[in-house]
Order: structure tokens, then sequence, then C-alpha cells
């Protein structure tokens, strides 16, 4: 055997930065959106803002594509589009039953727009229940995500979070540590780390195995997390036996991950308002889905500076060229991230087109994983473009994750939502005869009626949820 040069040709996926931005982007909210772009233009020379009379009013992804296609391709989109998609005027709206709100878009109570701070136990949980697994797994699932403290570590040992499952749960430590691996693949990614090391290769594992220095930032957070800081890239390379260049690969990478995942989840902008990224609206029974106006970027190139390339010294046109770069990038980014939301809103309103028009009571179960599947993207990309997103609806503004929600079997073979049968609790207890309130067994009685099977228990946790008091503590006397 002998040592010789060997070039070959193939593919893999590199998360260039590039990507990078693009999956940060897609997770900050819209008042974060607005502060990450004005720091871009603080720092960036060749960003500039638009002219107030340059900016236009929402419009859909379609309209913008419109307005970069030529009229005769304009034309050819839309036979396409129609031939594709029949009962559609568009990808950006469907035709309603004309029942609801009414055809005109309404501004709400402005209280209606507050923040509703998100913990990240509430974002966790979330998750959890629209995850299919079984009851006691969910039980051991909601212990868990109890234990985890607001940076995202779990600080207990899987005997103390069996022991506080009894006696009510009985599970092992090693049923535990299942659960556990399933909440470990959540938003955000590194949650449920029960160390520095585990928090890191999490993250790892979460990137495609052909990022440069994947690898050995896995050994390196597995084997040598805390002699990290005090190796540096010569040592590392010594310590994994490679090169100082895959070595320094490799802290870069590390580098670039979150230690404290849990930390950003439940932030609260300062103003205690949201501001709605997308819009749904009715037009004469159509329902519209378009990005909000405060959405669309206000950025451009600015033209003095690029001009001044061709004109400038070697350094100074190296500069202003890297700049520009990074200025296309962060426009084309910005680009992606609405067409993404786009997609991620017209599926939620399609497939909660009930629940726009008639509220709680017609949302039907709907999973992160349904959604994924239909826009063709990954589960996590739709969590990403999810979490602490608005949309401004007729019926208020409402958080995507409202759209969301699990379900029950039904005895006609369907699924009812549990925000829908929390609904459906609701009403009956609003109809009760006050002098003889109805008991949870009684409820589930009426809803098996309905069609709905549920246990007693699962009233009496739906009843709860809704703070509605016992049967014995709403006994009225007339």
């Amino acid at each position: 055997m002998k040592p010789r040069l060997q070039t070959s040709l193939g593919q893999q996926l590199v998360l260039t930065p590039q990507l990078r931005q693009a999956l940060h982007l897609l997770q900050l909210s819209a008042v974060e959106l607005e502060t990450e772009i004005a720091a871009a233009v603080e720092s960036n020379p060749l960003l500039d803002w638009q002219e107030p009379d340059s900016i236009g009013t929402p419009v859909t992804d379609r309209a913008a594509s419109e307005a970069r296609d030529t009229p005769g391709e304009r034309d050819d989109a839309r036979e396409r589009e129609d031939a594709d998609t029949p009962g559609w005027e568009g990808d950006d709206s469907w035709y309603g039953s004309g029942a609801g709100n009414g055809d005109g878009e309404t501004d709400g109570d402005p209280a209606d727009r507050m923040v509703q701070t998100e913990s990240l136990r509430d974002h966790l949980t979330w998750q959890l229940h629209l995850s299919p697994m079984s009851a006691h797994d969910r039980n051991i699932g909601i212990a868990l995500i109890d234990a985890i403290d607001d940076d995202g570590y779990l600080r207990e040992s899987l005997e103390d979070i069996a022991a506080v499952l009894r006696p009510d749960t009985h599970a092992t430590a090693a049923e535990v540590a299942m659960v556990l691996c399933r909440i470990q693949r959540f938003d955000p990614p590194g949650v449920g780390a029960r160390d520095l090391g585990e928090c890191l290769c999490l993250q790892l594992e979460t990137l495609p195995e052909a990022t440069p220095g994947r690898a050995l930032a896995l050994r390196a957070a597995r084997e040598l997390i805390e002699r990290l800081p005090r190796l540096g890239a010569s040592g590392l390379a010594d310590a994994l036996g490679c090169s100082a260049g895959e070595a320094e690969t490799a802290l870069q990478l590390l580098r670039s991950l979150d230690p404290k995942p849990g930390a950003q989840i439940g932030i609260v902008p300062h103003d205690n308002y949201v501001t709605p990224d997308c819009v749904i609206t009715r037009h004469n029974g159509v329902w519209r889905v378009a990005l909000a106006a405060s959405h669309f970027p206000r950025l451009t190139i600015h033209r003095g500076y690029e001009q001044m390339i061709q004109h400038a010294g070697s350094s100074d046109a190296g500069y202003l060229r890297g700049r520009l770069q990074e200025a296309r990038w962060l426009l084309k980014n910005l680009e992606a991230r609405g067409e993404t939301l786009l997609k991620v809103v017209r599926c939620l309103a399609r497939q909660q087109s009930g629940f726009l028009e008639f509220g709680k009571r017609a949302l039907r179960p709907l999973t992160l994983r349904e959604v994924a599947d239909e826009i063709g993207m990954h589960e996590s990309t739709v969590s990403r473009a999810v979490a602490r997103k608005y949309v401004h609806t007729p019926r208020g503004t409402l958080s995507l994750k409202d759209f969301f929600d699990s379900g029950i079997g039904t005895e006609g073979g369907g699924e009812a939502s549990s925000t829908a049968i929390q609904q459906m609790i609701r009403t009956l207890v609003d109809a009760e005869d006050p002098r003889k309130p109805l008991s949870d067994a009684r409820l589930a009685e009426l809803l098996k009626a309905s069609g709905v099977p549920v246990a007693r228990r699962t009233v009496a946790k739906y009843r709860e949820a809704l703070h509605i008091a016992s049967s014995h503590a709403r006994v009225r006397i007339a």
C-alpha cells in the first residue's frame, strides 16, 4: 500500500451560512424580525431602507410572482394553476361556503393582539399532545416536561421522575428514558438534555451527516466536553487524531450551537403586543391568505455603494463585494421566509376552514406531521414556522398554534379534536339545569350519544381545563 491522490465526484448537503441564516430568520417572530433587519442595515452599508412611496400594500405570493413575470407568462401560469387546483382562485385563496362572520375583514378588539406569553413548558406540552403515544407514555412525558428547567435541561434523574409518577403511573427508568428520547426530538433542538455534552450532541444529530466537521464535533461533545475550553484547535486535533484544519472546522460548528436551547422561548416583546405575520380575509365568500404589510422587507441594495465596487481599489472592492453578497443572501432568505409562511398558513386555513367559520367547536385534529407531508417540508421546519407566529383573521389575531389540536376517535370512524370536545362540554354545562348539574359520568354519556366516546376521567380533565367546577359545586337553587 502506498499513498496516492484520487478525485471523486459526489453530492452532499452542507449547512451553509445562507441556510443557517434562513433557519434563523424562519424561527423569529415579526417583532424580532424587525430588530434583526434594523441591525443588518446598521452593520451593512450595502443595505438601505426602501423609500416609503415604493412600499406596497399587502399582496399574496401570487401577486408578488406576477409582478416579476411578463403578461404572457402570467396567463400561462394561471392556466396551469387552474388546471392543477380546481375550485381554487389560485394558491392564495379558496372557496368557502359563505357562512361565518361575513365578507368583510374586521379589526377586532385591540386586546386580541396582546401577547400571550408562551413558556418552554407550554411549547413542549403542545408538541407532546400532537405526538401519537399511549396515555401511559403521555403521563411520563408530562412529568419529564415539568422537570425541564428554563434553559432546556433535565436536572433530575430518571429514577426520581419514575418515583414522582407513582402511584398513579407505574413506570421504570427504562420507560422514562424511552419517552425522554422522544421529547429530545422536539423543538428547540437540544431540549431535554442532561448535560452540555448531550445538549450539543442532540443539536448536531439534527444536522445532515455530510455537514463539515459534524462527526468530529460529535466526538468532541461526547468525549472531550470538559476539556474542550482548554484544548483549543491544536489540542483537539491531537486528541481526535485529525488535522488542525479539521479540528478548527469542528470547533466552529460547536460554537454555532446554542448551549441554552430553552432560554429564548417565552421572551415577550417590550411593547406587549403581537404583530401578525399573515392576514386571512374573506371576500365574496372566498378566504384569502396574504403576508401582513409589516412582514414585507423594506430593504433594498444601496445602488451608490454597489456602483462603487467597479471603481474601488482591490481591498475596498473585496470588502464591498462581500457585503453585497451578504445583503443579497438576506433579501433572498427574507423572501424564502415569507414563502414558507404562506405555504404553512394556506395549509392551516384549508384544513381548518371550519374553525375560521364556526369557531373552536369546528376545530379538527391536525398535527405538525400532517402539515409537513402536505406542503413537502420537514416537520422541524413547520415547527419553526409556526413558533411565535400570529395571523389576523375575522375572529381576531390568533396564534398559528391555535390551528393544531390532538384528536379522539369517534364512533363514525373519524376524529374529534380535544378543543372541539371541550367546546361541547362547555355547551352542555351552559344549558344544564342549575338545580341538577350534569356529572362527569353524565357528560360522558351525552358525548357518547353524540358519537364521541370519551371516558369520565377525560371529561373531568377537560372540565378542569375549562375552569368549570364539579357538579356538586355548580348546584344552584332557583
